[in-house]
């Protein structure tokens, strides 16, 4: 059940509605739908997208809607459970057992998109970071739906490798167990957040209390998903759609400061996503992004060009088919 459009903290343009799900454990359980429609008679687009964020975030990237929306392409964003405009204050921010439970609030965005342009209307997914995991994930089960698929720096993999994976799962599923709501130690030490936000030289400016620094606490059982998901991605997924998978050149992730992390993921490894990438789906294609962070949209202006100049012209190839 989806509640009535009423308008955004991001301004004029942007429409907000809740969707009501199942409730869980903690109680009420909400998601959060965001349209970008800023014509006073909009049309009824052929072609929709739906996007996803990724960990302790929540959609502000407002240069991305007007970049669908500028190529005539009806612009949606979803704040998941238990994140930004859908955080309740009984809930554990973040919190998730099993990346197949968003299902639920995917599903019903793509049921409103249906709703109000068409069935026949053709849908992108994009998701950034583990919400590209999870976006990875929900096309390998539910094929024939989406035209398209494209990644922003995923999180394919946990750092270090799979060898990493492999010895740590054990530990995380027995705390996960147990005490699946346990917090973690937290190793954000702020870096990437210097490098996007207006207060520490970057251009962006964002609710904190649905962006913090440092991030929402890492809880055990929620890690202990993610890693699943990285091994089904290991293992080899069969999406069904052409994958654009965009990452930066390079990563730099270190106890110190430096002012290269400002041209730099300093959150994933690049290399290790690229070489995960490949075993998504039979049609894949990789862009490295000079200068780029991790959440590529977020770059410097130039690169922001670049990312932008890739998108369109991997469109131009695959999407929409």
């Amino acid at each position: 059940m989806a509640s009535a459009w009423r308008k955004d903290v991001l301004g004029p343009g942007y429409l907000r509605r809740t969707l009501h799900l199942r409730a869980d454990d903690e109680g009420e359980v909400v998601a959060t739908l965001v349209r970008y429609s800023p014509d006073a008679a909009p049309a009824r687009p052929a072609r929709v997208l739906l996007y996803v964020h990724g960990w302790s975030d929540y959609f502000f990237q407002t240069g991305l809607a007007e970049y669908w929306h500028a190529r005539g392409v009806a612009f949606y964003a979803l704040d998941l459970r238990k994140y930004g405009r859908s955080l309740l204050p009984h809930q554990t921010p973040g919190y998730i057992d099993d990346l197949s439970e968003y299902d639920e609030e995917i599903e019903a965005a793509i049921d409103v998109l249906r709703a109000t342009h068409g069935k026949h209307a053709r849908l992108m997914l994009m998701g950034h970071s583990t919400g590209g995991l999870t976006l990875c994930l929900w096309a390998h089960r539910h094929p024939g739906v989406a035209s398209g698929l494209v990644l922003n720096s995923p999180w394919l993999e946990l750092q270090g490798s799979s060898v990493v994976r492999h010895v740590s799962s054990p530990a995380i599923a027995q705390i996960a167990r147990f005490q699946p709501k346990a917090a973690l130690p937290n190793v954000d030490p702020g870096f990437y957040s210097r490098t996007i936000s207006t207060a520490t030289g970057g251009e962006w400016t964002y609710d904190e209390q649905w962006r913090p620094t440092p991030s929402f606490p890492v809880r055990a059982g929620w890690l202990s998903a993610v890693m699943t998901g990285h091994a089904l991605v290991a293992r080899g997924l069969t999406i069904d759609v052409p994958v654009l998978m965009m990452a930066s050149s390079r990563t730099l992730i270190s106890p110190r400061w430096s002012e290269d992390m400002r041209s730099s993921d300093v959150v994933l490894d690049v290399d290790l996503l690229a070489r995960r990438a490949v075993q998504l789906g039979g049609c894949v294609t990789v862009v490295r992004i000079v200068g780029g962070v991790h959440d590529l949209v977020l770059s410097a202006p130039p690169v922001r060009a670049h990312v932008y100049a890739e998108l369109d012209r991997w469109v131009a190839a695959y999407g929409w088919d």
